[in-house]
C-alpha cells in the first residue's frame, strides 16, 4: 500500500500544473531583446504553457539562449504566478562588449573593393555589444562574396569567437585565405536554333574576365528575355577544368515553340468588357526575327496590330520594328477608322534611357461631332522613356519612377494637310514610408502646335477623363465642344494625380486620391478635379484597382463614377 501511494505521488508531480489555459507574461524586457526572446519562445506551443517547475526550467533555458545570442550572458530571470498565468520578470544585466576584432585576409581578395565595403558595413566594431548573429553574418558574408566573385579555393584558417563571460568581453578572430580568383574561360553553346553569333552577342562578359556570379545571372536573364528559348541553362563546365584558374562555361538551350497563341477576357470602366487574342512567333528564322499580332475587341473600340521585329547587334535593346495597326472607334462624339503603318528604330542608351526614332503613315476616316473628313499624314518622331524600380514588395513597386517624352512632326508639304508639332511628356513617382504607407504621383502634359484643330484627325487630338486620366469623369469626355455641345478635341492637355495608399492587410490596400486637369484649345484651362477612394489588390498577375470618384464641378454633375483597372502604375 505504501509503495502504491508513493507511485501516485511521483506520478502527480510529473503532471504539469495548470496546463490548460495558462497565460505567459514577460515583464521589463523591451526592444530588440524582447523581440528575440519572443522569437525563441514562439517555438513553444501555447498549449504546453504551465506553472510547473519543469516548464519554468525549459522557459529559462530558452530565454538565456535568446539573450546570449544578443550578447547578454548574465540575465536575472524570476518567475511568479498570477491567477491562471505565469509571469516572467527579466533583467538583462550587463552586456558582453567586443574587446578585439582580428580580421586577416590573404590571397588575391585583399585588394577587392567589395570586401572592403563588406567589412566597413559590418555591425561588428570594437566597443560595441556582441551579437552572435552579426558575427555569423560577417563570416557567411565573406564566404558568399568569395564564391560570388570566383575565389573558389578560399577557406578560413581561423574562425573563432571567444567570450569571457566573467569579464563581459568578446574576442573575434577571422583569418581568410581567398587564393587566386578564377576567370571566365571559353563559353560553349549547345542546342538552340538561333545563329551562334547572335546568341554570343548576349554574353555580358569576355573570355579572360574575372569570374562573377552576376555575369552568369545576367546571361541567363538575357537569353530568357529574347523569347527565343523555352529553357535556358548556364553553368560552369566542371569536366573541362584543368587547374589553371580558368572556368569554362556551358550554355544549353531548348527552342521555344514557333507559334504561341493566347486568349483573354478583361474589363475596364473606360471600354467595358473586352476580349483579346494574341498570336506570336518568337522566332521566324535563325537570325532571331520575330512576329506578333493581337486583336482586342470591346463595344466602343476594336484594335488589330501586326508587328515584325529585326534584332541588331544588341538583340535585346537595339532592333528595327515594323508595325501595322488598325483601330475602329465609336465612342462619345467620335466615330473613326484609323490605320497606322510605322517603322521604328530602338536603342538603349548608356544613361538608361530607351530611345526610339520612328516614322509613321496615318490614314483616318472620321466623324467628330458634326465634322466629317478623311486625312492622311506622315509623322516622323522621336521618343525617350525610362523606368526605374528601386524597391519592391513582391510584385508591388514601393519606390521608383518613370518618365517618357515624345515629339512628332508633320509638314503640309509632305502629304499632311497642315504643319504640326506634337509633344507629350509624362512622369510618375512611387514612394513609401515603411511597409504600410505608399504614395503615388503622376503628371502629364501634352500639346499640339497647329493652327487649326480641325486640320488634324481625332486620334491626334486630346481628350481627358477616365481611369488613367481624370477619375470622376467619363472616358475621354473632357474637351472643348462645338456650337452643338459636341466634343471636338483639344490642342493641349494637362492632368495630374496625388494618391495615398495604406496597407489594410497582406496584399490589400486602401487608397485616397485627387485627380486634376483639363483639355483645352484657345482659352486658358479650367481645372477640373476628381476626388475619391478605392481598394487595391496586388494579384498574381498585377495590381487590381477599384476606385469610387466624384467630379467636383457642374461638368461632372458631382455624380459617382466607378473605375476598375488592371495593370502597373509605372
Amino acid at each position: 500500500m505504501i509503495k502504491r501511494r508513493l507511485f501516485c505521488l511521483l506520478f502527480l508531480q510529473c503532471i504539469p500544473a495548470a496546463r490548460a489555459d495558462t497565460s505567459l507574461t514577460i515583464n521589463e524586457l523591451e526592444g530588440g531583446l524582447r523581440s528575440n526572446v519572443d522569437t525563441y519562445l514562439s517555438a513553444i506551443n501555447p498549449e504546453e504553457y504551465s506553472t510547473s517547475l519543469r516548464f519554468r526550467s525549459r522557459l529559462e533555458k530558452r530565454i538565456k539562449q535568446a539573450l546570449r545570442a544578443m550578447g547578454y550572458y548574465h540575465p536575472d530571470i524570476r518567475f511568479h504566478t498570477e491567477e491562471d498565468g505565469l509571469v516572467v520578470t527579466i533583467t538583462s544585466g550587463e552586456p558582453v562588449i567586443i574587446e578585439e576584432i582580428d580580421i586577416v585576409l590573404s590571397g588575391e581578395m585583399t585588394s577587392d573593393d567589395d570586401v572592403a565595403a563588406l567589412l566597413e558595413q559590418s555591425a561588428l566594431q570594437p566597443g560595441s555589444v556582441l551579437n552572435h548573429g552579426d558575427y555569423e553574418a560577417l563570416k557567411s558574408g565573406i564566404r558568399n562574396l568569395a564564391l560570388a566573385k570566383g575565389y573558389f579555393d578560399g577557406s578560413f584558417s581561423l574562425a573563432e569567437l571567444r567570450v569571457a563571460p566573467e569579464l563581459n568581453q568578446a574576442f573575434i578572430h577571422l583569418h581568410y585565405n581567398s587564393g587566386d580568383r578564377y576567370h571566365f574561360g571559353a563559353t560553349s553553346i549547345k542546342g538552340g536554333q538561333i545563329e551562334e553569333s547572335r546568341v554570343r552577342s548576349l554574353i555580358p562578359y569576355q573570355q579572360g574576365d574575372p569570374y562573377r556570379a552576376s555575369g552568369i545571372a545576367q546571361l541567363n536573364h538575357n537569353l530568357s528575355d529574347t523569347g527565343w528559348f523555352s529553357s535556358v541553362s548556364v553553368e560552369p563546365d566542371l569536366q573541362d577544368i584543368n587547374g589553371d584558374g580558368v572556368l569554362p562555361m556551358r550554355v544549353t538551350l531548348v527552342p521555344a515553340a514557333r507559334n504561341q497563341l493566347e486568349t483573354g477576357i478583361g474589363y475596364s470602366t473606360d471600354v467595358g468588357p473586352r476580349a483579346s487574342v494574341n498570336w506570336k512567333k518568337p522566332w521566324v528564322n535563325p537570325s532571331g526575327h520575330s512576329f506578333d499580332s493581337s486583336l482586342s475587341v470591346s463595344a466602343p473600340e476594336q484594335i488589330a496590330t501586326f508587328g515584325y521585329q529585326i534584332p541588331l547587334e544588341d538583340a535585346l535593346n537595339e532592333y528595327y520594328r515594323v508595325e501595322l495597326g488598325i483601330k475602329k472607334l465609336d465612342d462619345n462624339d467620335t466615330q473613326s477608322l484609323e490605320s497606322n503603318l510605322k517603322l521604328e528604330r530602338h536603342w538603349l542608351l548608356e544613361s538608361g534611357w530607351n530611345q526610339t526614332m520612328s516614322v509613321r503613315y496615318l490614314y483616318e476616316d472620321y466623324k467628330q461631332g458634326s465634322e466629317e473628313d478623311e486625312l492622311q499624314m506622315v509623322l516622323p518622331g522621336i521618343a525617350y522613356s525610362r523606368t526605374r524600380i528601386y524597391e519592391k514588395d513582391g510584385m508591388l513597386p514601393m519606390r521608383g519612377n518613370k518618365q517618357s517624352v515624345s515629339v512628332e512632326v508633320a509638314d503640309d508639304s509632305l502629304i499632311s494637310p497642315a504643319s504640326l508639332l506634337r509633344m507629350q511628356g509624362q512622369t510618375a513617382w512611387i514612394g513609401s514610408i515603411g511597409q504600410n504607407h505608399r504614395g503615388f504621383a503622376r503628371l502629364g502634359i501634352s500639346a499640339n502646335l497647329v493652327d487649326n484643330i480641325e486640320d488634324i484627325p481625332p486620334s491626334l487630338r486630346f481628350f481627358a477623363g477616365g481611369d488613367n486620366s481624370l477619375r470622376g469623369y467619363d472616358y475621354q469626355s473632357v474637351s472643348p465642344v462645338d456650337e452643338d455641345g459636341e466634343l471636338i478635341g483639344a490642342k493641349y492637355m494637362a492632368t495630374g494625380t496625388l494618391e495615398y495608399q495604406y496597407r489594410l492587410t497582406g496584399n490589400w490596400w486602401l487608397a485616397t486620391f485627387v485627380d486634376a486637369g483639363d483639355a483645352w484649345s484657345e482659352s486658358s484651362p479650367e481645372l477640373k478635379k476628381g476626388l475619391g477612394a478605392g481598394i487595391r489588390w496586388v494579384s498574381p498577375v498585377g495590381p487590381v484597382r477599384l476606385d469610387f470618384a466624384w467630379g467636383q464641378d457642374e461638368f461632372a454633375d458631382h455624380q459617382l463614377k466607378i473605375h476598375f483597372t488592371l495593370g502597373p502604375e509605372l
